[in-house]
């Protein structure tokens, strides 16, 4: 009678991203891409700390403790936020239970692991630019090439509310421009939206679009001088500069840290402002749930006032506080 011998930690690896993400689930490439860095990170941190190089690391060695471990050293010498610990985390659970399925005599050692739990944390208010800042950051220098797709890239930004990672995937084909200019945007999950543009969006793409005829099909419509697409860095570096060149006008902007995103949450506080209803914003931003949408309106402290003015206060008469004599014989014998 043949046993059946249990699949190496490599192979096991090997089928995860394979046939079962790639395959089975065909998940979107960043999610593979993310999920092969917190491998990565584990073998790295396991050869460093426990002296268990990747060859010879076994689903054995993957318990509760190095797992824990792993964890506090993404936080404490990578200085991760709560929320990459979390995403690392859950990486690696999703492996665990595959796993579970291919390496029953490994099933106690995964279920230990699988109980590390996710870690809490606070969620902070959301930061965004007034109107009136953010226009001053989207206007920067257009006297060269690199300032002339800078002022588009922060439109665009600011008129679509995209991640960064959707504007840096948008090509040439994704724009529509005619009477009713629209763009696409290729969102998380494989999910697409198209939204309208602004005339002046509109007018500013067509200039561009003339003024480099070499962009068309599936080029992306932001390249860098190389024409290869602009990265995450890439972006942030260049708003840093518009952010930099703004605060001349507003010197609030001197210490504030602008984010990409921070221009996403800047056109969900316009449009939710301007009395867009959150469910419709949900659905521009492409938010899975519109629950997500809530958190601009906790930040909006101008809806809250006006909420507060509607609430008619209490006329109760003001009484002072008297204290009891007792009380003021025990302080005068102290």
């Amino acid at each position: 009678m043949s046993h059946q011998t249990a699949p190496t930690f490599a192979v096991l690896v090997q089928e995860f991203f394979g046939s079962y993400m790639l395959q089975q689930r065909s998940l979107s490439p960043r999610t593979v891409a993310s999920y092969r860095d917190t491998f990565v990170l584990l073998l790295r941190y396991s050869e460093q700390s426990h002296a268990l190089s990747a060859h010879s690391f076994g689903l054995a060695d993957l318990n509760a403790k190095l797992l824990a471990g792993f964890l506090d050293h993404l936080e404490s010498e990578r200085h991760n936020s709560v929320r990459s610990r979390n995403v690392r985390l859950a990486a690696v659970r999703s492996f665990l239970k595959f796993a579970a399925r291919r390496d029953p005599a490994n099933l106690a050692v995964i279920q230990q692991a699988l109980a590390v739990p996710m870690k809490r944390f606070e969620r902070q208010m959301v930061g965004f630019l007034p109107r009136e800042q953010m226009h001053a950051v989207i206007d920067v220098a257009t006297d060269t090439w690199v300032g002339q797709r800078d002022r588009l890239m922060f439109t665009l930004m600011f008129n679509t509310g995209a991640r960064v990672s959707e504007i840096i995937d948008v090509r040439v084909s994704d724009v529509v421009l005619g009477p009713s200019s629209s763009i696409r945007l290729h969102g998380k999950g494989r999910k697409q939206r198209t939204l309208p543009l602004w005339k002046s969006t509109a007018r500013a793409t067509r200039d561009w679009l003339q003024l480099n005829p070499q962009l068309r099909g599936d080029m992306p419509l932001l390249p860098r001088r190389d024409g290869r697409p602009m990265t995450r860095a890439n972006v942030a570096r260049r708003l840093a500069r518009a952010v930099e060149a703004a605060a001349a006008q507003f010197p609030a902007l001197k210490n504030a840290r602008v984010s990409p995103h921070m221009v996403r949450h800047s056109t969900a506080m316009g449009l939710l402002q301007s009395g867009v209803d959150p469910c419709e914003i949900a659905l521009w931003l492409g938010h899975e749930s519109p629950s997500t949408t809530h958190m601009y309106v906790e930040a909006d402290l101008a809806m809250k006032e006006r909420a507060l003015a509607r609430l008619k206060e209490p006329k109760v008469k003001q009484a002072r506080y008297r204290p009891q004599k007792a009380l003021l014989e025990f302080l005068r014998s102290l």
